[in-house]
């Protein structure tokens, strides 16, 4: 899967941790066009990680969940490790997170993942 779909896919599940997901609101939290998130849309949802009826609300697959979950705690471990291992500014972390959590093998990740956990530090 692309970073971009992940990033779609991550923003689908914080979404329905609010409430229900709409294609405006996954275009404004993002900043990106409609017609923008209608295709990533369709992309997750030919993956199986959505569903979504057109003009309707966007809801997650089992597989989906699943996925999202995985995102969510490589972002969330990588900002605590930013934050409390290497100290930089809670912004910054959030920030390079996002780009990192795309990028690290499994291998790097299970590391870091076992150094912030060594240190105490609870992920955000």
């Amino acid at each position: 899967m692309t970073q971009s779909m992940e990033d779609y896919l991550e923003m689908v599940s914080f979404l329905a941790d609010e409430g229900e997901v709409r294609v405006t609101d996954i275009a404004s939290r993002l900043k990106v066009s409609k017609p923008s998130v209608l295709t990533a849309l369709k992309t997750l949802e030919e993956k199986a990680y959505i569903k979504h009826e057109r003009y309707g609300n966007v809801s997650l697959t089992q597989a989906g969940l699943e996925r999202a979950a995985e995102i969510r705690e490589r972002h969330s471990l990588l900002t605590t490790f930013l934050r409390t291992i290497v100290g930089v500014s809670e912004d910054i972390a959030e920030e390079d997170a996002c780009k990192m959590e795309h990028l690290l093998s499994e291998e790097t990740f299970k590391k870091i993942k076992a150094m912030t956990k060594a240190k105490g530090a609870k992920p955000a």
